[in-house]
């Protein structure tokens, strides 16, 4: 365990002894890869290509990796000087003063946590859902005429939730072996797109880039920047690790490395799978007609290349790589309720460890169900609240933090270090704060941001006046000395 200044660190380390050092490197990178490579990229991948155009398409996969990475060595310094359980939560305890305006940032980020970690666990579901009706077209219909927009096929992403859940409620090392099996599939799919695009493009007169219309400048820019907020959401989950801290061997040297790991390998194969798919792309606009189009567009390319059972074979695949990716979310945020709740910062009762698994198993059935809950909302309502809650009440905090920490704090253990500080978390502030900028219907993602923020901000405050902390902890001091 690394060593801080911080008496509240040390109390953190000591609450996580509860948990087990088992996670290396491979296991690490790992999870992150299928946090990475979830139902994402299958569904936005003609999106990416209409919004950016055929050339630029590509520089879109690049982008989105430079911000990664900005990001994700914000999350390597942070994460290995403070390798516990909880990720960001411990992070901005120990940036912001755990008796001070972290003890409310750290609980706030908690707080909308509970939504957007089952949103983005949610997200994954109802894009597995949407995947299995390409074998069971009935589950695009609805079961009681009265509430039209509730699908079969809610209730099936609200099983797969809930089985998901099930699978987790064991101990790590086969949580770990079950983990490589599902990374076998998600590797599958992506060589399976990117094997079947090159051979469709063989077998219709070789590779060659389809021509795209004359755009202004204006046009160019706004298509670019809005391919690369879609592909900087599929891009998330390289910070994955960081939640299971203190579950990590060596966090000092696994976490960095592992951040960054996953990043190349994904931004690699997001890359060669987008140039796989460009010859079999020649209508933009009709590559991004809808969710279903999306799974047409996958499949068709396998269909094409080899026949129909590929097609299907395909449509399983991405089903498979949804699940996984679901599987590596539900596995790393349930254990932020958990750190919080165990320094007191949350309910108490998710602050258990099970006995034989030794697993936070309340917190991991409790974001489950949650998640299962959030399944019957749509896929475009369920990532326009995650993009933007994270960003704004968790993404920003962190990155201004860490060069807080640094002036606050200078001499404190840094393992690893920020390599040119301080331009990376400087462009990931940018980055991020450009996405916000040109999302469609901005204003109601800060809407509903803004919402969670104020809730648990008067959340907080009520709790705080209740146990006397901050602010009102500084206030009684002041008064007290007054009185004397």
């Amino acid at each position: 365990m690394i060593e801080t200044s911080s008496n509240a660190g040390n109390g953190s380390a000591q609450l996580d002894r509860g948990l087990e050092r088992r996670i290396g490197l491979r296991s690490a990178v790992l999870f992150n890869m299928l946090e990475m490579i979830g139902v994402g990229p299958f569904i936005t991948l003609p999106l990416i290509i209409a919004a950016a155009g055929f050339h630029l398409s590509v520089w879109a996969w690049l982008l989105g990796a430079a911000i990664a990475v900005c990001d994700g060595l914000v999350w390597a310094e942070l994460g290995a000087a403070f390798p516990r359980a909880g990720g960001s939560y411990a992070f901005l305890r120990e940036i912001y003063g755990h008796d001070r305006a972290g003890n409310w940032l750290s609980f706030l980020f908690v707080w909308q946590l509970s939504f957007s970690a089952p949103l983005s666990i949610a997200s994954g579901c109802i894009g597995l859902s949407g995947f299995l009706a390409w074998f069971w077209p009935g589950l695009d219909s609805a079961p009681f005429a009265l509430l039209p927009q509730l699908h079969y096929a809610s209730f099936a992403a609200a099983a797969a939730c809930l089985l998901v859940t099930a699978l987790l409620y064991r101990n790590l090392s086969a949580v770990t072996r079950l983990a490589w099996v599902l990374f076998a599939g998600v590797m599958t799919a992506i060589a399976s797109v990117i094997v079947s695009g090159f051979a469709h493009a063989a077998a219709t007169g070789g590779w060659h880039m389809p021509a795209s219309p004359a755009l202004s400048a204006a046009l160019t820019v706004g298509g670019l920047a809005q391919a690369t907020l879609i592909t900087t959401y599929d891009y998330w989950g390289y910070y994955n690790i960081t939640f299971l801290g203190s579950e990590v061997r060596q966090p000092e040297k696994t976490i960095p490395r592992a951040i960054l790991l996953s990043v190349l390998f994904v931004s690699a194969m997001y890359v060669v799978m987008n140039l796989a798919a460009l010859p079999a792309v020649r209508d933009s606009a009709k590559a991004a007609a809808g969710a279903a189009a999306h799974l047409v567009l996958v499949a068709e390319i396998a269909r094409s290349a080899f026949g129909r059972w590929a097609g299907a074979l395909m449509a399983a695949l991405v089903v498979w790589t949804a699940f996984a990716s679901v599987f590596s979310l539900l596995l790393g945020y349930s254990r932020v309720p958990y750190a919080a709740a165990r320094e007191g910062n949350y309910f108490r009762f998710l602050a258990a460890v099970h006995p034989k698994h030794h697993i936070p198993h309340r917190s991991l059935v409790a974001m489950g169900l949650v998640a299962a809950c959030f399944c019957f909302f749509s896929l475009q309502q369920v990532i326009t609240m995650l993009v933007v809650t994270r960003i704004l009440l968790q993404f920003l905090f962190q990155q201004a933090g860490v060069i807080w920490l640094r002036l606050k704090k200078p001499d404190i253990p840094r393992p690893f270090c920020i390599p040119l500080y301080p331009l990376p978390p400087l462009a990931a502030i940018a980055g991020f704060l450009f996405i916000l900028v040109n999302r469609v219907h901005a204003l109601t993602g800060l809407v509903v941001a803004a919402g969670i923020g104020l809730s648990g901000t008067l959340i907080y405050m009520v709790r705080a006046r209740l146990l006397h902390h901050w602010p009102f902890a500084a206030s009684q001091a002041g008064a007290n000395g007054q009185s004397q």
